[in-house]
């Protein structure tokens, strides 16, 4: 086992893929524009890292492909179930996002949604985003990321680090993924910081954007 691999973990693992179904709802309302926005024009096969329980199958036409790679097999249950109410074909890939198992040049867009702040090794993914993008290949993201240094809320992320990395599969709230991007090695990132407002305070500063390969 490597420090990329996932380990399922008895009671997280399906807490998550409760929470996220619950919470549903109020996801898509705090960042459904952005989702519209970037996921408006998608080729018929998608790769997505991290799908969970389904949040953006509602952005695929009905007959879309969606690989899904999502190493919690708590997800695995609901995010079948919420293809097969929409329509979607579904390939589901329990490997982390470090190792897709995909090949070379093989995907004209791939899609993260709420998901490196829980990966292992960012620049990792990043280059496996790379690695399986052909030229000209879009990376659509919507990610959480650390507040500025200084800030009350950078102290308030800095404070709930450790429970909020045991509830949320390791999520850290304070990464540079604006920065990693920009240095990942893409041909072009564009990038659209904003601010949620939400119950979930640490979760609040967001990033959205396209990296083309």
């Amino acid at each position: 086992m490597t420090d990329t691999d996932f380990r399922t973990h008895p009671v997280r693992g399906p807490f998550n893929a409760l929470f996220f179904w619950l919470a549903g709802g109020l996801f898509d309302h705090l960042l459904g524009p952005h989702k519209r926005r970037l996921l408006a024009d998608l080729p018929d096969t998608v790769v997505e890292l991290g799908s969970g329980v389904g949040a953006n199958l509602r952005y695929l036409a009905p007959g879309s492909r969606l690989i899904a790679v999502e190493p919690n097999p708590a997800m695995h249950r609901r995010l079948r179930r919420a293809a097969r109410q929409r329509g979607i074909l579904l390939d589901v890939r329990q490997v982390p996002a470090e190792r897709t198992d995909l090949p070379d040049a093989s995907a004209e867009v791939v899609v993260s949604s709420l998901v490196l702040c829980t990966v292992n090794d960012v620049d990792q993914v990043l280059a496996e985003v790379r690695r399986v993008l052909r030229p000209g290949g879009r990376f659509v993201f919507v990610e959480h990321v650390a507040a500025p240094d200084g800030t009350a809320l950078r102290r308030l992320q800095r404070s709930v680090r450790a429970p909020w990395a045991w509830c949320f599969e390791g999520c850290s709230c304070e990464r540079d993924l604006g920065g990693a991007l920009r240095s990942a090695g893409f041909a072009r990132v564009d990038v659209e910081a904003y601010r949620l407002r939400s119950p979930f305070l640490p979760f609040n500063p967001q990033i959205a954007g396209v990296a083309t390969a």
